[in-house]
């Protein structure tokens, strides 16, 4: 796995041992394709994994961006990640995506890009608490942009902007009015 555009472009990013299913590159790049420019963005990564996503937001313009996962071998691979890119603005957070958005509410933190990328088997149970954590923490017109499964979608309670599939993936992309 690799930075597909960007200053850290061609950069090897390392996955966690774990059962993580990292995106392939070529959906990585249609994803930012999709999301155009990214200069000055703040950005969340939930379900962080290895990272790349955020990663790939900051190679290409993005201003901040935090990395949150539970695991603990994910965070790791983040930092090593991080460390190999020698990206700035970024914040690894260990804990829960929705207890983490429940703080960040609490603290007035916002966000103009977030990436929800959660386990596939339970993307569908999640698309109820995470559109209800989300709202709060979304500055006006952010976009959300969510992988799952094709089969079980992870599907939020705003505004769908775009939905592409590739293969049993579904890249949806929702947009704060």
């Amino acid at each position: 796995m690799r930075v597909v555009a960007g200053s850290f472009k061609g950069h090897r990013l390392r996955s966690p041992r774990r059962t993580t299913r990292p995106t392939l590159d070529r959906v990585r790049e249609a994803l930012f394709s999709m999301l155009g420019p990214l200069d000055g963005l703040s950005a969340l990564d939930l379900y962080a994994g290895s990272g790349a996503l955020g990663i790939e937001a900051l190679s290409r313009g993005a201003a901040s961006t935090v990395f949150v996962d539970s695991d603990a071998a994910a965070v790791r691979a983040i930092r090593e990640n991080l460390e190999r890119t020698s990206a700035e603005g970024t914040r690894v957070v260990r804990a829960d995506a929705l207890a983490f958005l429940r703080n960040a509410a609490r603290h007035d933190d916002r966000w103009d890009l977030v990436f929800c990328d959660p386990p596939y088997r339970l993307a569908a149970r999640l698309g109820e608490p995470l559109s209800r954590m989300l709202e709060p923490v979304l500055t006006p017109g952010a976009r959300v942009v969510c992988e799952s499964s094709y089969r079980q979608p992870l599907e939020l309670d705003l505004p769908l902007d775009r939905e592409r599939r590739y293969g049993d993936t579904r890249i949806a992309v929702y947009r704060r009015g």
